[in-house]
């Protein structure tokens, strides 16, 4: 069996050059290194890729540069047996000893011994896709910010719409700020607009929109609201492009759907970011270390330092973690158990990241295996450790004062047994005193009362208040045993006082 043949080549990325080293083919170290500098116009990386395939190239390895590596890479896909892109990081030169030359020859010489792990770059047709969502999120937060400057430009005036209404761009909210805009001057015509729940506050509107508002200041407001509607169109329109492309991956959307806390949107933005194709990941744990989404490792000296989460892909990270806070409010699932375990030992930011890090393995295995979700129930991790549980919850009620007898529910039920007999608290002494005749009136009720115990005994003064006061003494130091009658109550259910 023939060798294979391999000849690697290193590309230093500028915006203006590039800088190639060609190595001579695999097991030929006497050979000429060869080494070109291109401009990175589309004509000057045309004749780049004519150049590499007369030298027969192989493989080629660059380096992630801003986004000036882009345009190579576009030029370059397809016509080589393998591409790279590799972290600077990675790959990074020594101080005193870096030149664009060496920098190429040593991203070469890295890639001919197989020393590089190369970046994830998805097919073209997600690359477009990942374009679309990220865009929209960019709109998303431009609205965001317009619309803040609106709620300040309108405080700035006096108008307080937002101290009545729950939302200033509600529908009532709308239709006021635009009428302002206008150069309406009634605030009861203004307060005319509201709709629904809010007509009940009219009187509210009309003492929130007499404001200050100068000219300057509704044509500064005209041209924020412009913006608005202009930014809410666009976020329509490329939110319908995104659907329409992924109407080829409809029936993977539509089983993601089913996770809780995971809508279509977080869908179609984690497989433009991700793809379809696991196999370029190998694991879930991968993926997640890809995405960023787990504790970082910082070892030194055998002691293990800071775990803060690295920089990942920021996308995922935001689309999966608005998730994750959306799936804890249903409490009946896995995620909200899993949720409660971890805030209460390292806090809810942390427990949002790990709601995070299981939805993004429910995915990946989701996308994978093409399986439909199941929930696992809000006690499967009680199931996971059901003795150990078990146990923590006799100790604590033998703490409290209680036996506890424990039957299995597919047991047969058992005989029924005669209740104990209620224990009797023996009540201290009370002090003897001679007790006025009640004055003429209604007789108060006998039993127990609902407020703060009666202290009269104690204080040794005549009772007015019908009750019969139980003075704390160390043995008594609350009525509260009074209420049980000796466990009668609790021995159906194997608790028994000790």
């Amino acid at each position: 069996m023939e060798p294979e043949y391999r000849r690697c080549c290193g590309i230093d990325v500028h915006k203006k050059t590039l800088t190639v080293c060609v190595l001579p083919p695999e097991g030929k170290h006497t050979g000429e290194v060869r080494s070109e500098v291109f401009r990175t116009f589309t004509r000057d990386l045309k004749r780049l890729r004519t150049w590499l395939i007369k030298c027969e190239v192989t493989e080629i390895v660059m380096e992630s540069t801003g986004q000036y590596w882009r345009p190579v890479w576009n030029i370059l896909e397809g016509g080589f047996k393998r591409l790279l892109l590799v972290n600077p990081q990675h790959v990074k030169g020594l101080k005193g000893r870096k030149t664009d030359r060496i920098d190429a020859k040593w991203l070469a010489r890295h890639l001919e011994r197989n020393e590089l792990w190369g970046s994830f770059i998805p097919t073209r047709e997600f690359r477009e896709l990942r374009e679309l969502t990220r865009l929209r999120v960019h709109w998303l937060q431009d609205l965001n910010r317009v619309q803040n400057r609106v709620e300040q430009l309108c405080e700035s005036g006096n108008i307080k719409i937002s101290s009545v209404a729950s939302k200033l761009f509600c529908v009532s909210g709308r239709k006021m700020l635009a009428s302002l805009a206008l150069g309406e001057l009634d605030a009861a015509a203004m307060a005319d607009h509201a709709c629904g729940t809010l007509r009940g506050k009219k009187w509210q509107l009309e003492l929130a929109l007499q404001g200050t508002f100068t000219e300057h200041q509704r044509s500064v407001l005209a041209r924020l609201l412009h913006q608005v509607q202009y930014l809410q169109e666009s976020i329509l329109e490329i939110t319908q492009e995104i659907a329409k492309r992924m109407l080829g991956y409809a029936e993977i959307v539509q089983r993601l759907d089913d996770i809780p806390g995971v809508d279509h949107l977080t869908a179609w933005t984690v497989l433009a970011e991700i793809g379809v194709d696991m196999g370029v990941f190998g694991s879930a744990r991968q993926l997640a270390s890809w995405a960023a989404l787990c504790p970082g490792n910082r070892e030194s000296a055998g002691k293990r330092q800071s775990g803060k989460t690295r920089k990942g892909n920021a996308y995922v990270r935001r689309a999966l973690c608005q998730s994750a806070c959306a799936a804890i409010r249903d409490s009946d699932s896995h995620l909200a158990a899993l949720f409660r375990r971890i805030r209460a030992r390292r806090g809810e930011s942390k427990a949002i990241m790990a709601v995070a890090h299981e939805l993004l393995t429910i995915i990946f295995h989701m996308v994978r295996d093409g399986t439909v979700y199941q929930e696992r129930g809000a006690h499967c991790y009680d199931l996971q450790n059901k003795p150990k549980i078990t146990r923590k919850l006799v100790d604590r009620l033998q703490h409290l004062g209680y036996y506890v007898t424990l039957q299995d529910t597919d047991a047969p039920a058992p005989a029924p047994t005669p209740s104990p007999a209620p224990m009797t608290s023996v009540l201290p002494e009370q002090p003897t005193s001679v007790q006025p005749s009640p004055p003429p009136g209604p007789v108060p009720q006998s039993g127990p009362r609902r407020g703060r115990p009666c202290k009269c005994a104690e204080r040794h003064i005549p009772c007015k208040h019908g009750r019969v006061s139980i003075p704390k003494t160390p043995s008594n130091k609350s009525p509260k045993i009074l209420r049980n009658q000796g466990g009668a109550k609790n021995a159906n259910l194997g608790i028994h006082d000790t």
